[in-house]
């Protein structure tokens, strides 16, 4: 991987356009959704934007990395993975009320865990 890796560009735009609509998600949570669904729902959702809004500050760290070392590029996807698998579940969950979309946030939440993991490796590796 070279210092000026394309993954940084990558994770660095993904990393802050998670930022950006996780807050504009929070906001729809709270000035649309509040009082329209459950309840448990709405905690459902906003369970999802906080989980957003973590990885994708990780995403930030791991753009400033990802030349640097290979295992900084495999925690970057599996944040993204884990953001799509375990935010949008909640989200899709949330507004629909299909309780059989629960069955894919755990596959996000191991997403994370993995690229944790990696995230790990990668700050041992330099």
């Amino acid at each position: 991987m070279s210092s000026t890796s394309v993954w940084q560009k990558y994770f660095g735009a993904a990393g802050a356009a998670g930022l950006f609509f996780g807050v504009a998600f929070g906001a729809f949570a709270a000035h649309f959704l509040k009082g329209r669904v459950s309840s448990q729902m709405l905690d459902a959702f906003e369970t999802g934007v906080r989980y957003q809004m973590y990885h994708s500050l990780a995403l930030l760290v791991v753009a400033s990395y990802a030349g640097r070392e290979k295992y900084f590029y495999y925690a970057g996807v599996f944040y993204v993975i884990g953001i799509v698998l375990f935010s949008f579940s909640l989200y899709a969950l949330a507004l629909t009320g299909v309780d059989s979309l629960g069955i894919i946030t755990p596959f996000g939440g191991l997403s994370f865990l993995a690229g944790h993991i990696f995230l790990l490796f990668g700050f041992l590796r330099i």
